[in-house]
């Protein structure tokens, strides 16, 4: 229950509010619960403007530790997918190989990245 609303006669504004808010639980669940999550980053996304592509590289560099250079050619490599970047990065393999290792890993990047070559 939400109480009552600030509007009387309003019957949306704390409801709607507090849809979204468990809405936003149930999803930010199953993307963990997908892999598409890695600590506190969503590290599956799909860079598509390049505001996106920004973040996709701060997010390999953060994640396997490399330079802002070395994060953009590993990006670049993996063909602009940011969970493949960082197994590259980390594990030090081509993009192929890394491909693998999240595959075996069912696309969980942090099993991925504690996988033997």
């Amino acid at each position: 229950l939400t109480g009552p609303e600030v509007l009387t006669g309003s019957t949306r504004l704390k409801a709607g509010t507090a849809c979204k808010m468990v809405l936003n639980m149930l999803t930010t669940g199953a993307m963990v619960q997908l892999g598409k999550v890695y600590g506190n980053r969503m590290v599956d996304l799909q860079p598509k403007s390049k505001k996106l592509v920004a973040r996709a590289i701060r997010l390999i560099a953060e994640v396997a530790k490399v330079d802002f250079q070395t994060a953009a050619r590993l990006f670049k490599a993996s063909n602009r997918h940011a969970k493949v970047a960082i197994v590259m990065g980390v594990q030090r393999v081509t993009d192929v190989e890394a491909r693998r290792l999240l595959r075996k890993a069912n696309g969980f990047l942090r099993t991925a990245l504690k996988e033997k070559r």
